[in-house]
């Protein structure tokens, strides 16, 4: 990764399974650069004026893919506000480059993205690159979204999820808990996930990143985790992964594999 000159969300946003996927060969590849034009007061990644597209980047990624002899690869992106297009042809790209990089056996694809502002012609860009999956995080309940997520729209990222279901994809999304959210909210938005036609969501605990983000308003219990899980199955959620651990590319892979068994 150093080598190549790409970056990952797994070190840029901290994640606590950065170490167990790293020994495994695992990681999520970041692009569109490491500065977000968005502001999420949970996030971790440097927020500001990002720079010019790296051109090569999809190359790099692709090569990447190769060498390390990827079964399943994620990639996932800063918000770029700033393009036109909200950086939907790059991603297109990237998943270009790892195909014919790796056309000898080539990897299943998951890209976590941003709502490109609502765009259906940006996701469109996306949705005809034709990943296996498309992973797109609501975050937290939509009452807070003033506060923790205040460039998104809840309503917006559900119409995104519906509109990859409705054009033949495979929706995916996820939550955080511990950031002042009720377990009943918690249970509404696994409700309007299923009804948006999402097919796979993950629910994982806040943490805080410094002591510049918000403070952890509670620590939940393993066993309310289980709880998430069986509400999400009950709304129609196919697969549901809830753990205090659990981040929204952590044994993506293995997850893929269970969705293909499942026909």
């Amino acid at each position: 990764m150093e080598s190549l000159g790409l970056h990952t969300v797994c070190r840029n946003a901290k994640c606590p399974n950065m170490f167990e996927c790293y020994s495994q060969g695992t990681a999520t590849f970041l692009i569109l650069g490491h500065v977000c034009t968005r502001n999420c007061a949970f996030c971790n990644i440097t927020p500001g004026l990002p720079e010019p597209l790296d051109m090569d980047e999809p190359r790099r990624v692709g090569q990447a893919a190769k060498t390390l002899g990827l079964k399943h690869v994620v990639i996932t992106s800063v918000t770029r506000d700033d393009l036109p297009d909200g950086g939907s042809a790059h991603f297109a790209a990237v998943i270009r480059a790892v195909r014919e990089a790796c056309k000898d056996g080539a990897p299943s694809i998951e890209v976590l993205i941003p709502d490109f502002k609502g765009s259906p012609s940006a996701l469109q860009a996306v949705l005809d690159a034709a990943p296996e999956i498309i992973n797109h995080n609501v975050e937290t309940a939509p009452a807070h979204y003033g506060r923790i997520r205040p460039q998104a729209d809840y309503a917006q990222s559900l119409e995104l999820l519906r509109r990859v279901r409705q054009a033949g994809g495979v929706p995916k999304s996820g939550l955080m808990v511990g950031l002042g959210e009720t377990d009943e909210e918690v249970r509404w938005v696994l409700k309007d996930l299923a009804a948006a036609g999402c097919r796979i969501a993950t629910v994982g605990q806040y943490m805080r990143p410094s002591r510049n983000h918000p403070p952890v308003e509670r620590y939940v219990h393993p066993d309310v985790f289980e709880q998430y899980a069986l509400w999400g199955r009950e709304a129609g959620l196919e697969f549901v992964f809830s753990a205090p651990l659990v981040r929204s590319s952590y044994n993506a892979g293995r997850v893929f594999e269970e969705l293909g068994r499942k026909g």
